[in-house]
Formats: C-alpha cells, sequence, structure tokens
C-alpha cells in the first residue's frame, strides 16, 4: 500500500514498502518512473525494498523545485524520517546520480549503493519529445503507442507505470515541464560526487544503452575504489524491466 510522509521543506512524498525479509533497501526510481516500479525487483531478490515517489513523480508533491539540492535533500530526509539509515541504495538514472551524490554529502546514511545507467559527466538528456505528447489519451493502448512512437530511450512500460485513468481519460501523473526541469538539473559534470564517497558500489549499465559509453564507465571504475562494474548485454537504459532476471542475480550477488 502507498504511505506518505513530509520532509521538513512541507514536500509530501509517496512511498511503498514490499516488506519481506532483511535490513530494507531503499530504490530510487528514474525520471518518468515511480515507487512501485521497484516491486519486481522486490519480488526477485526476496529482500525488503522502500521505495518513494520522488518529487514530481507519481502521488508525490510537484513543488516546482527539482535542483539537485532539492531531491538530496528529500532522500536525506526520508531515510532520516524513517529510521533507515545507513542505508543500501538502489538507484535508476535520476535515481543513479541521487544515490551517488547523498553518498558523497551523506556518507553516515548510505551504506553501499548500485548505480544503474547513470554517468559521471551527463549531457543534455532531456527529451524534445515530451513537447509533442498530449496531455490526454482516449485509451491505454493510444498512449502506449504514443510513447512508443516518439521515446527515443527506454522500455515503454517505464512511462506507464505512471498511466492513470479518470473521466476524462489517461493521462500521466507526471507533468512534460517538471521532467524538462529534473532532466537539465543533472547536466554537468559530477566526477566530484562519483569519487567523494568510499562505500562499496555497483556501477551497471545496459551494453546498448547510449547514456554510458563503455570507455566512461570504465573510467568510473578506474577513478572510484571499492567500485564494481557490470555490463549487462543487450539491456537498454531501463534493464531493471527489460533485463529483470539478469539485474537483480547481480544485484542480489553485490548486495549480500
Amino acid at each position: 500500500m502507498t504511505d506518505f510522509m513530509t520532509t521538513p521543506d512541507g514536500t509530501r512524498l509517496a512511498y511503498v514498502d514490499s516488506g519481506g525479509p532483511g535490513r530494507p533497501i531503499l530504490a530510487l526510481h528514474g525520471a518518468f518512473g515511480c515507487g512501485r516500479g521497484w516491486m519486481p525487483l522486490a519480488e526477485r531478490l526476496d529482500r525488503r525494498i522502500i521505495a518513494p515517489d520522488q518529487r514530481g513523480h507519481g502521488e508525490s508533491d510537484k513543488p516546482g523545485d527539482y535542483s539537485r539540492a532539492a531531491f538530496l535533500a528529500d532522500t536525506a530526509a526520508f531515510i532520516e524520517k524513517l529510521g533507515l539509515g545507513p542505508v543500501a541504495i538502489i538507484g535508476h538514472s535520476l535515481g543513479a546520480i541521487n544515490a551517488y551524490q547523498l553518498a558523497a554529502q551523506r556518507p553516515d546514511l548510505v551504506e553501499s549503493f548500485v548505480a544503474i545507467d547513470f554517468p559521471a559527466e551527463a549531457g543534455d538528456f532531456t527529451n524534445s519529445w515530451l513537447d509533442e505528447l498530449p496531455r490526454r489519451f482516449a485509451s491505454l493502448g493510444q498512449m502506449h503507442a504514443t510513447i512508443r512512437r516518439l521515446a527515443s530511450i527506454g522500455e515503454p512500460f517505464h512511462f506507464l507505470e505512471s498511466a492513470v485513468q479518470d473521466a476524462d481519460g489517461w493521462y500521466f501523473r507526471w507533468n512534460a515541464e517538471d521532467i524538462h526541469a529534473s532532466k537539465r538539473g543533472v547536466i554537468g559534470n559530477w566526477w566530484d560526487d562519483w569519487t567523494g564517497s568510499t562505500c562499496p558500489a555497483l556501477l551497471l549499465r545496459g551494453g546498448d544503452s547510449p547514456v554510458i559509453p563503455p570507455e566512461h564507465a570504465r573510467e568510473m571504475v578506474r577513478r572510484r575504489p571499492n567500485t564494481e562494474l557490470v555490463t549487462i548485454a543487450g539491456a537498454g537504459h531501463d534493464m531493471y524491466i527489460s533485463h529483470l532476471d539478469e539485474t537483480a542475480a547481480h544485484i542480489g550477488r553485490f548486495l549480500s
């Protein structure tokens, strides 16, 4: 079931808790995603995963501030309020940079992290196709077909996790303007954050994903001690969906 907590700045964050054995793992979704997207991974790992809808996503508030500082403050407040720290974090894309930046800035809160397909130096990942996306769809099928036609990177289900229906049709819980702002916020050179922590880390990249070139991934591991690199052959950016079993196997081995 979905629960809620409020950060010190008044932002209301939704989250889901899979339950299950062992110490909890915090899972941070990527842009367009939501916390419930991690539940299949929780089943494969047989571990308790707690996964918030990050600001601007899912059932959480859309406060307008999508800066790096805002995302990190949310995550720190979430860990502290739920008494999770130090905690292992799994982060995908937007969630990955949030994980490794938090590890650098608040090492007391992060035990280890898995960074799924996000680099240490990020270019412009904004999606111009969002400006063509209708705000309403007559059917879920129309929504799915439109995403398949427009989205250049990603599994359609990654976007459809946030699809909801009301009397006027289907729509996404996220707004294009908020996604644009979140993606603008990750542009930059983040090497100092990537190398700024010493906890164990796993860098997972998709063999077919353009987000982390192979040479950049090798440099990330060379510069940061205590870091393992795994490339999943044939996987794209959203490997937690397309290659769930392989992703779970690598994460489970790392966490154990």
